[in-house]
C-alpha cells in the first residue's frame, strides 16, 4: 500500500469517524521496549501498521519504538491485543510475516467477542496454540486453528473439516512431525484414498511409494518444511514415515504411531470403518478432509460424513470445523470459498423448492380422479 492510497484512506476513515459519537473514540499510546524488535514488528515501511489500519479503520502512527492507534475503542483494543501478542512473539525469537499479522488480528477479533478460544494468560496477552519442532515453530492465525491444535493434544482421534486452505493437512502433518521428533511415538503413517486411480494402483508405474506420491504431495510438502529433507529421506528408507494405501490398511493394528488420513471425504463407509478400527495402542489419529468436495461415484455414501454423524459424541473424539473465514492462504481464496458454498447453497435451496412444488401438484393430482380412472367411469 503507498503512502498515497493510506492518505486517501485515512482521510476516509476520519470522515466516518466524524459521524460517530465521541465516546467511542479513543487514543492509545504503545511503547515497545526492545528497539531492535520494532523494525520487525511495524514490517518494513511500517506494513504491518498499514495493514493493522486496513484491517480495522483506524490510524497507527508510528514514532521511534511508540505507536499511537486512533478510532474506534474496539477496533484500537484489536490493534493493541494483536501487537502485543505479535511483539511477544518476538521476543520468543519468531519472525512476524503478513499471513502473522492476519491470524494476530483473528485471534484478538476472538478475544473481544470473550469467544473461549484463544486462551488468555494471566498478564491478558494472547496465548497462541502452536507447534515447534527444531526447524519451525507453527503459531495458530485463526481461533479454530488454536481449537485444533488443542484438540490433537487432547484427544486420540481428530476430525479436522472443512474448505481448502484453511490449514487443517498442514497442521496435521506439522504436529505429526512434531510427535515423531520427540519420540512420543515410533512411526508417521500418512494414507490418502486415490479415487482418481479407482484404487487400482497395481496399474501405475514403479514401486509403492512411487504409485502413492502423486496423491500425497500436499501432505510431503508439509513433512519437508516441518522436518530436515535428510531426516525425511531417512524416514522413508527406515519405515519410521511410512506412506500406506488405504486399501493396504486392512488387518493392520497401528500402535505407537500417529495416523494421519488425508482426502477423507473419498473414503467409503467401509473403508473408514476399516480404517479408524486400525487404532493400537500409544496411538493418534487425525483425519482431515472437506465434506463439500466428494469425489464418489453418485449414490455412494461418503465413510467421513457418516463418521461424523456417528462418533462425536464419543469421549476422545474431537471434531473441529473450519470455514472460509479461516482460509490463510490469499484473501481472495475465502471469496472464492464463500462465492461456491453461496452458489452450492442456492442449488441446494432450489432443489428443496422443486421438491415442494413436485409434492404439492402430486397431492393435487391425487384430490382429482386419475386418467385411467375417469375413463373407467
Amino acid at each position: 500500500m503507498t503512502r498515497d492510497s493510506q492518505s486517501s484512506s485515512r482521510k476516509s476513515q476520519d470522515q466516518s469517524s466524524a459521524a460517530a459519537p465521541a465516546s467511542d473514540m479513543t487514543h492509545i499510546v504503545l511503547a515497545f521496549e526492545d528497539n531492535r524488535l520494532i523494525g520487525d514488528l511495524f514490517g518494513q515501511f511500517d506494513q504491518n501498521l498499514a495493514l493493522i489500519e486496513q484491517r480495522l479503520g483506524i490510524d497507527a502512527i508510528a514514532r521511534g519504538n511508540q505507536v499511537t492507534l486512533k478510532g474506534h475503542q474496539a477496533a484500537c483494543m484489536q490493534a493493541r491485543t494483536a501487537l502485543e501478542a505479535m511483539y511477544q512473539r518476538l521476543l520468543q525469537g519468531h519472525e512476524i510475516h503478513p499471513g502473522d499479522v492476519d491470524g494476530a488480528l483473528r485471534m484478538a477479533a476472538a478475544a473481544e467477542a470473550q469467544l473461549p478460544l484463544p486462551t488468555l494468560e494471566p498478564k491478558s496477552r494472547l496465548a497462541f496454540a502452536q507447534i515447534a519442532t527444531r526447524r519451525k515453530t507453527i503459531v495458530a492465525r485463526t481461533p479454530t486453528q488454536d481449537a485444533y491444535i488443542r484438540a490433537m493434544d487432547r484427544a486420540d482421534l481428530v476430525f479436522g473439516t472443512g474448505p481448502a486452505g484453511t490449514g487443517k493437512t498442514f497442521l496435521a502433518v506439522a504436529y505429526a512431525a512434531a510427535l515423531l521428533e520427540r519420540g512420543d511415538v515410533a512411526r508417521l503413517i500418512l494414507s490418502r484414498p486415490a479415487v482418481e486411480a479407482g484404487e487400482r494402483l497395481g496399474f501405475l508405474p514403479g514401486e509403492m511409494k512411487d504409485k502413492v506420491d502423486p496423491y500425497l504431495r500436499p501432505i510431503y510438502d508439509a513433512l519437508y518444511e516441518m522436518m530436515p529433507a535428510e531426516k525425511v529421506d531417512r524416514g522413508l528408507q527406515s519405515g519410521m514415515i511410512e506412506v500406506a494405501p488405504l486399501a493396504f490398511m486392512r488387518g493392520r493394528t497401528l500402535s505407537n504411531a500417529v495416523v494421519l488420513l488425508d482426502e477423507a471425504q473419498n473414503t467409503t463407509s467401509m473403508q473408514m470403518k476399516m480404517f479408524l478400527t486400525r487404532l493400537g495402542e500409544g496411538s493418534k489419529m487425525i483425519v482431515t478432509g472437506d465434506p463439500s468436495q466428494i469425489d464418489l461415484p453418485s449414490g455412494q455414501k461418503s465413510g467421513l460424513r457418516e463418521a461424523l454423524g456417528l462418533l462425536t459424541d464419543i469421549p476422545d473424539v474431537s471434531h473441529i470445523r473450519f470455514n472460509e473465514t479461516d482460509v490463510v492462504r490469499h484473501e481472495l481464496v475465502g471469496r472464492i470459498v464463500t462465492a461456491y458454498d453461496n452458489a452450492s447453497r442456492e442449488e441446494s435451496e432450489a432443489r428443496e423448492r422443486r421438491y415442494a412444488e413436485r409434492q404439492r401438484s402430486g397431492a393435487l393430482d391425487d384430490s382429482s380422479p386419475r386418467p385411467r380412472e375417469a375413463a373407467a367411469s
